[in-house]
């Protein structure tokens, strides 16, 4: 990313997670209570593992806020591990002996046995290590903490604009929703245990990880998010780099597990004509307007198989995004693989406790990666060291995004 930019550190046993964020401007209003309203969010979902009943997730602010604002400067938080300080690993020995910074004389067993579909064995080869455990820490999904923690900053960010952005989930395993999200009532979604609008489908879900976790198995499956009110040319077709689908679709597929990201109508485009697919652009006497006079949008669309991208920049209809996320590689009943050490044949890999599915946890995850990919956009198209500067730029362009003689 550029103007808006989110790095992470820690492991997932380790003392905890530091979430650290660049380029947010001054005076935009910041709680330690609103950030931990979507770490509790991530949290949430059927079929997650018992580390959701250790942890409480608790972003601490430590700079770059002051009084409630932000100042400009980078802001950094912090969230613990309470299993580091409490926990014991699979071999029974203390965290805080597994993961000591400092070397200890504790001993403890190195993971050998490497789990096929996870980040070990690319991993030990790349960074010519002994241990999964050095991989294993980091690659894990425990690091998406942070993520949620930074995009919920850039979710108020983007909220102060009038973008709102929501998920759902529409498949586990076999179990698929088919409801549209202009009809979902993102308050109740919120009360649902798997993040699916249809509550008979949601019942159906629950079965099928009921199912999976008697046999020991994982599952995967397909979330949506849907941003809407993102304004017009946000992105460009300048470069490959600078379209905002390119980013789009990199910020997605960095989440653990995912395997494929598609917009709008997506790969069932493959199937239709031209003349089924683009998206007709209304007259502008069919243009919504606001109670001013203003226009509600410009250059609005009848449909929105595109869902809201053309030529790598948004086209004011809502962006929406789907992804594939793949069953979980930690699994109770581990697959056969191989050792480390001497490379023969071992009957079951490394298994350390972890969920049975955890679409819903992506979904929200995915949510804030869109945050931070349009709070960027937004940052690089309108700029502003304080928002009031962002906020009148924007309102400057979008008063004069419609027909050339208006």
């Amino acid at each position: 990313m550029g103007q808006f930019r989110f790095f992470s550190a820690g492991e997932s046993h380790g003392p905890g997670l530091t979430a650290h964020v660049e380029g947010l401007p001054a005076g935009l209003e910041i709680s330690e209570k609103t950030v931990r309203k979507d770490l509790a969010r991530r949290q949430k979902g059927y079929g997650r593992g018992k580390r959701q009943q250790i942890e409480t997730d608790y972003a601490k602010i430590t700079s770059g806020v002051r009084h409630g604002i932000s100042m400009g400067g980078p802001i950094s938080m912090f969230i613990e591990n309470r299993d580091f300080s409490t926990g014991k690993g699979p071999d029974g020995v203390l965290w805080t002996d597994e993961m000591s910074i400092e070397p200890t004389d504790v001993e403890f067993e190195r993971i050998t046995n490497l789990r096929p579909g996870h980040a070990d064995t690319p991993g030990i080869v790349k960074y010519q290590q002994d241990d999964a455990r050095n991989i294993l820490e980091r690659s894990s999904a425990r690091e998406s903490a942070a993520r949620v923690a930074a995009g919920s900053l850039a979710r108020l960010f983007i909220g102060s604009f009038g973008i709102q952005v929501h998920s759902h989930v529409t498949r586990i395993g076999k179990a698929i929703s088919s409801v549209d999200h202009n009809d979902i009532d993102w308050d109740k979604l919120e009360e649902s245990s798997l993040r699916c609008a249809d509550p008979e489908i949601d019942l159906e879900m629950i079965k099928q990880i009921d199912l999976a976790r008697e046999s020991g198995d994982s599952l995967g499956g397909v979330f949506e998010i849907v941003a809407y009110g993102v304004p017009i040319g946000l992105g460009s077709h300048t470069q490959w780099d600078k379209k905002l689908s390119s980013k789009l679709a990199a910020a997605i597929m960095s989440i653990n597990a995912v395997k494929g990201v598609e917009f709008g109508a997506g790969f069932e485009q493959a199937s239709m004509r031209g003349s089924e697919v683009h998206d007709v652009i209304k007259p502008i006497s069919e243009w919504e307007t606001n109670t001013d006079g203003s226009w509600v949008k410009p250059w609005p669309r009848k449909t929105n198989n595109s869902g809201g991208l053309e030529g790598g920049m948004s086209t004011g209809e809502p962006l929406v995004v789907r992804a594939m996320v793949k069953p979980i590689a930690t699994i109770m009943n581990a697959l056969e693989t191989v050792d480390l050490e001497t490379g023969e044949k071992v009957p079951k890999a490394h298994y350390e406790r972890s969920d049975i599915t955890f679409v819903s946890t992506c979904a929200v995850i995915g949510e804030s990666m869109l945050n931070m990919v349009i709070a960027d956009a937004i940052l690089e198209k309108f700029g502003g060291d304080h928002i009031k500067e962002t906020k009148a730029n924007m309102d400057n362009y979008l008063s004069h995004a419609g027909p050339r003689d208006s």
